[in-house]
């Protein structure tokens, strides 16, 4: 699971069958401290989550399948699986 930050949505008018009604986002991955790391990808929503939303990301494609309900046949690799309300860390571990 990687930890992100929603930065924005995908807007399309043609897409591939099984992606018709779902939401694309653009999810920037960070650290539980919030800074930014690695490259922004897009990530299929499962949540309803929101431009600002901090959420866990799969980014493996049988688990992002499970999550989204989906055959075997359903290609997809990134799926933002939860929303996070709060985050507890200790700095020094």
């Amino acid at each position: 699971m990687i930890l992100a930050k929603v930065t924005g949505n995908v807007v399309s008018t043609i897409r591939a069958a099984g992606y018709d009604s779902r939401r694309i986002m653009v999810v920037q991955p960070i650290t539980p401290a919030g800074k930014h790391i690695g490259k922004s990808f897009l990530a299929i929503d499962a949540t309803q989550a929101g431009t600002g939303d901090t959420v866990l990301v799969l980014e493996e494609g049988g688990s992002a399948r499970l999550v989204l309900e989906e055959p075997e046949t359903f290609t997809v690799k990134s799926v933002i699986a939860g929303i996070v309300d709060e985050i507890h860390h200790d700095a020094n571990l």
